[in-house]
């Protein structure tokens, strides 16, 4: 009853058949984020009508015969065609003879806060908790009613900024290129943790895919012509998700990004698409960040985490073997201090 898919074409066909997906569930972004020690795979499972897909990175745990599974970077969890009223304990019970058999000591999984009835899907097997909320605008609603809820600031600053900057949609690799040496720089400023700097395949890798669509909006200082601002968004399906973003230093008091969310707002609810979402706070907290992010809309999502410990005696083992000993609510903790 478990498959398990490793090859793009049997995903893709896979990815058809369920009711919603994001760039998150596709081959093609796992590709992009897996390191060299992961194997991406989609574990899939079938029951009569009923179809669940759980996409995940496997990867060895350090020098040993043990392996341990976890999500992409970003909103995953599995994918499905289910009712409400789906009973999964057929499922549960095969996913974890699978982990079992694969010896998977622990599992953990980001998960998606657009995609319906994750928790029925991993009822009763670990843990799901509640991190944060994420900030997005319905773009099924007017254009208007939008920006009704934008706050006096946000407002102020986007009239402001339009008047001295203009709105490009990029493509090229020049582009592409501008916006790697920008994004740089904004890692640099907050002085970002090594695995925030991609390398530039994984840029370039997002506009070469098929699965999803790039979109990179630049902010542009009319007078000077220099690019000040750009945004990497991501669209899928009905979803439209803000991934990375970078702006000048000698900019940062205009905080152009406004404009190019706001830019991406309107051209999102012009092509149809249903959520904008722009996410939620640093180390999923409700700080500065998500205030920012809650003053171009009011309507939030539970952000959600699944944990499993799959061998508990195992795990117990490892910690112990690398010496932890934190009150620390890393997941797996044996990799504490190791990731």
């Amino acid at each position: 009853m478990i498959k398990i898919i490793t090859q793009k074409q049997e995903w893709h066909e896979f990815l058809t058949n369920v009711d919603s997906y994001d760039f998150y569930h596709t081959y093609e972004y796992h590709i992009i984020s897996n390191k060299e020690d992961e194997k991406p795979v989609l574990i899939t499972y079938k029951e009569n009508d009923s179809i669940i897909g759980l996409p995940l990175l496997i990867r060895r745990v350090f020098n040993t015969n043990y392996f341990d599974a976890t999500s992409v970077y970003g909103y995953g969890g599995p994918i499905h065609n289910i009712n409400s009223d789906f009973n999964n304990n057929n499922f549960i019970k095969e996913l974890n003879q699978y982990f079992i058999d694969q010896n998977i000591i622990s599992v953990f999984s980001r998960l998606n806060p657009f995609i319906k009835n994750q928790n029925i899907v991993l009822n009763n097997l670990g843990t799901l908790t509640q991190l944060s909320k994420v900030v997005y605008i319905d773009l099924k609603k007017s254009l208007e009613d939008q920006k009704s809820v934008f706050s006096k600031t946000t407002k102020r600053y986007i009239n402001k900024t339009r008047k001295s900057c203009s709105v490009k949609i990029g493509n090229s690799k020049k582009d592409i290129a501008t916006f790697i040496e920008l994004y740089y720089e904004n890692m640099d400023r907050v002085k970002a943790k090594k695995f925030y700097y991609f390398n530039e395949t994984y840029f370039y890798n997002f506009f070469n895919s098929q699965d999803f669509k790039t979109d990179i909006l630049f902010a542009i200082h009319d007078e000077t012509n220099e690019v000040i601002s750009a945004a990497m968004m991501i669209k899928t399906n009905d979803i439209i998700q803000y991934h990375i973003s970078g702006t000048k230093n000698d900019y940062l008091g205009l905080t152009p990004i406004r404009i190019l969310i706001d830019e991406m707002r309107i051209k999102g609810t012009e092509q149809n698409y249903k959520y904008f979402n722009l996410g939620g706070g640093l180390g999923s907290t409700e700080d500065s960040l998500f205030n920012f992010k809650a003053s171009f809309s009011k309507n939030f999502k539970d952000f959600k985490i699944w944990k499993y410990i799959v061998n508990q005696e195992i795990y117990n083992d490892l910690i112990l073997e690398n010496k932890i000993s934190s009150d620390t609510d890393f997941f797996p903790l044996y990799r504490f201090h190791n990731d």
